[in-house]
């Protein structure tokens, strides 16, 4: 996933995509425990789109503080 169409998303839909990765990851982690992991690059690539889609939302957050100080 693009940060760029992350930043169109709103701060309720980057929460929900959040909490489904997690869920994903706990998954795949679940897998790889039990050796039934069929790609184990897609752990890597799940954990950075968590931290891709918190980076946004963490922009957000920020742009809105700036704005309400202003």
């Amino acid at each position: 996933m693009k940060a760029n169409e992350l930043r169109d998303m709103s701060a309720d839909e980057l929460l929900e995509k959040i909490s489904e990765m997690e869920e994903e990851l706990f998954n795949l982690r679940f897998q790889a425990k039990i050796g039934q992991l069929s790609n184990p690059l897609r752990m890597r690539i799940v954990k950075r789109d968590i931290a891709r889609v918190q980076t946004v939302l963490q922009e957000q957050r920020a742009t809105a503080n700036t704005s309400v100080k202003e």
